[in-house]
C-alpha cells in the first residue's frame, strides 16, 4: 500500500512515496503561476532535500516535476536578481551572489548525485530549469517538451552549466543555441543528448504508481539499471511519434552559419538568414535584439571551456555570473523584458562592432 508525507511550503513540494521494496522521493515545483520559476528559498529546499535523501538508505530514486501541464520549470527568479541589482545597499548585490552559488551547487549535486534522478522534462524546460535537467540521471520529455536557453534575449548567457554541455553538443550546435536562444523539441533533446528518454504527456498520471511497484534493490548502481529498464520498456517506439527534430535537420545550416573566426562574423552570418524557415528566422531574430555583450561572451566561453571537467566549469560559470550581476546588460534585460515590459533595451555596448576586447575580458576577471 502507498503512503506519503508531504511537507508544503516554500512553493515546493516534498513527497515520500512508500513501496514494497523500498521508497521514491518526489520532488514537484509548486508555483504555477510563474511557471515554477525557481526561488532562493526553492534552491535551498531542493538542497536540503537531495542531501538529507541521498545518506538514506531506504531511498531508492528521487523525481523531480513541475506543477501543472505548462512548465518544469522556467527558469531562474530573475526578477529577484533585478531588484538585487539595482538596490542602492551595497549589499543587496551579495544577494544575487548568494542565487548563483547556491543555485549551481544544487546542479553539481544533481549532476553527481549517487542515487537515480528522474526529470519529468514536461512544457517549458528554460535556463535554471534545464540546469536542474541537465545533471539528472533520467531525463524524460514528452510531446509537449519546449526547451531552450534563452539568455541573450536578458543580456545574460546560458549558465547553470550550459557552459558544460553546449560546449560538448555535435559540432557548433552548442555555439549557436547559445547565440540565438533557439527553442528545442522532445526530438531535439534526445538527439542532442539533453534527454534519455520519450514518454506521453498522460503516463506521468502512472508513474508514481509503476515506480513504487518496482522490484528496487539496495545497490545504487543497480537502482540505476532497474529504473532505464523501466523507462526503457515504457518509452518504447514512442520516440517516433514526436515532431521531427529541427537541429538535426537543419545541422549542415547550423554548421555553415557559425564557421567563422570571429562573434562579428557569426553574428553576421546568422542575422543575414533570408530563409523561408521559421524555425531559423525566429532564432536569427532573438540574436539580432540580443545582447552584444552575451553574444561575445557565449562565443569566447565556446573556446575556454573545451578542456575544463564539470567542477572548473561551475566554479568559471560562477565568477563569470557575478560579474554580469555588476555589468549593465543583464539588468537592462530584465528590466526590458519583464520588469517595464516595453521590450526595448537599450544595450551597452549597443552593437557587437562596439564589443571589443577590453569589455569582453573584463567579464572574465575574477572577483
Amino acid at each position: 500500500m502507498e503512503k506519503s508525507v508531504s511537507e508544503a511550503g516554500m512553493t515546493i513540494k516534498i513527497e515520500r512515496l512508500s513501496g514494497a521494496a523500498g521508497d521514491i522521493g518526489w520532488i514537484t515545483l509548486d508555483a504555477e503561476k510563474s511557471l515554477n520559476a525557481l526561488t532562493l528559498e526553492m534552491i535551498r529546499s531542493l538542497s536540503r532535500t537531495l542531501t538529507a535523501w541521498q545518506a538514506d538508505p531506504t531511498l531508492r530514486c528521487v523525481v523531480m516535476n513541475g506543477a501543472g501541464e505548462k512548465a518544469f520549470c522556467a527558469g531562474g527568479d530573475v526578477v529577484a536578481l533585478y531588484h538585487a541589482m539595482v538596490d542602492k545597499d551595497p549589499g543587496a548585490i551579495g544577494l544575487g551572489d548568494a542565487f548563483f552559488e547556491e543555485e549551481y551547487a544544487l546542479d553539481v549535486m544533481i549532476h553527481t548525485y549517487p542515487k537515480p534522478i528522474l526529470c519529468w522534462g514536461h512544457g517549458i524546460v528554460m535556463g535554471g530549469g534545464l540546469g536542474l535537467m541537465a545533471g539528472a540521471s533520467h531525463r524524460v520529455v514528452t510531446e509537449k517538451s519546449r526547451i531552450a536557453m534563452p539568455e541573450i534575449t536578458i543580456g545574460l548567457y546560458p549558465d547553470v552549466g550550459g557552459s558544460w554541455f553546449l560546449s560538448r553538443m555535435l559540432g557548433r550546435v552548442g555555439l549557436y543555441l547559445g547565440l540565438t536562444g533557439a527553442s528545442l523539441n522532445g526530438a531535439d533533446a534526445l538527439f542532442l543528448g539533453l534527454a534519455d528518454f520519450a514518454l506521453p504527456a498522460v503516463q506521468k498520471s502512472d508513474l508514481r504508481q509503476a515506480l513504487s511497484a518496482l522490484n528496487w534493490s539496495n545497490e545504487d548502481a543497480r537502482n540505476h539499471a532497474i529504473l532505464s529498464g523501466y523507462l526503457r520498456k515504457s518509452s518504447a517506439g514512442f520516440a517516433q511519434t514526436l515532431a521531427s527534430s529541427p537541429v538535426r535537420e537543419h545541422f549542415d545550416l547550423i554548421q555553415a552559419l557559425t564557421d567563422a573566426d570571429s562573434v562579428e562574423e557569426v553574428v553576421a552570418k546568422i542575422t543575414a538568414y533570408t530563409g523561408d524557415d521559421a524555425w531559423v528566422s525566429t532564432g536569427a531574430q532573438k540574436l539580432k535584439i540580443g545582447s552584444p555583450s552575451s553574444a561575445a561572451i557565449i562565443f569566447e566561453i565556446h573556446k575556454r571551456v573545451k578542456h575544463l571537467s564539470l567542477k572548473e566549469v561551475f566554479a568559471f560559470e560562477l565568477n563569470l555570473s557575478r560579474q554580469f550581476l555588476r555589468h549593465p546588460d543583464f539588468r537592462e534585460g530584465v528590466r526590458a523584458l519583464l520588469i517595464d515590459k516595453d521590450n526595448s533595451p537599450k544595450w551597452n555596448p549597443a552593437l557587437i562592432s562596439d564589443v571589443n576586447k577590453q569589455w569582453t575580458d573584463s567579464f572574465f576577471e575574477l572577483i
